[in-house]
């Protein structure tokens, strides 16, 4: 059986935890800044977990991480 690839893309977005969850990075914070407030700006910054019906899919993209 051969290896699997690991799909490049997916590696670059995803890290996973300790505890095996999978984390991501939030979405909304790469242009027209202006008009968002302060307060969603830095919750934009920390990480979000993905959604545990979404790790399946995510698991067969990065299957050695």
């Amino acid at each position: 059986m051969p290896k699997i690839k690991t799909c490049r893309g997916a590696a670059k977005r995803f890290k996973t935890t300790g505890s095996g969850r999978i984390k991501r990075a939030k979405a909304y914070r790469r242009h027209i800044l202006s008009h968002k407030g302060r307060k969603r700006k830095r919750q934009l910054r920390s990480d979000g977990l993905v959604a545990m019906v979404d790790h399946e899919n995510i698991k067969k993209l990065i299957p050695y991480l």
